[in-house]
């Protein structure tokens, strides 16, 4: 799977053992940046991934950000983007399941390599469920978006 990352500069680490994992899985990664730690913008980055993903030019993405929900905010303003900020596995499988989400945003200040790891396996590797009712509900959302895309 070709998977988008980005970060701004508190979530630098862990985007780095995110992708070094997804690598080692056999993923491809884009990595939108950012690539060191001086003080960033997080919405930079995730417009430029989240814009990728939206294109399809990756099918999912990864972002970071110190708490996760700069990023989040950011990125699901580009249309065709459901990121859900996750803070364990449960969670990335309900919105894989119900939502599609095609983008995870995670916290790099508060959430552990090991869990993130698992986060995003749960995230990459659950199917959406295709159910009715929540093919349905996201239609709804996308509909929104589209009023306000104007």
């Amino acid at each position: 799977m070709k998977i988008a990352v980005c970060c701004d500069h508190g979530g630098l680490a862990l985007k780095n053992a995110v992708k070094k994992h997804l690598l080692q899985n056999g993923h491809e990664v884009t990595d939108f940046g950012t690539t060191n730690e001086i003080s960033c913008d997080y919405p930079d980055f995730a417009l430029i991934a989240a814009e990728a993903v939206a294109k399809g030019e990756c099918e999912r993405g990864v972002f970071v950000c110190t708490t996760g929900i700069g990023i989040s905010i950011a990125a699901n303003k580009v249309p065709g983007i459901r990121c859900a900020l996750c803070g364990e596995p449960l969670s990335a499988k309900m919105t894989r399941l119900h939502n599609d989400a095609n983008v995870l945003a995670l916290g790099g200040g508060h959430t552990g390599v090991n869990l993130a790891l698992d986060i995003v396996d749960t995230f990459l590797n659950t199917p959406f469920s295709a159910e009715e009712k929540h093919q349905r509900r996201i239609d709804k959302i996308t509909e929104i978006e589209r009023k306000y895309s104007k």
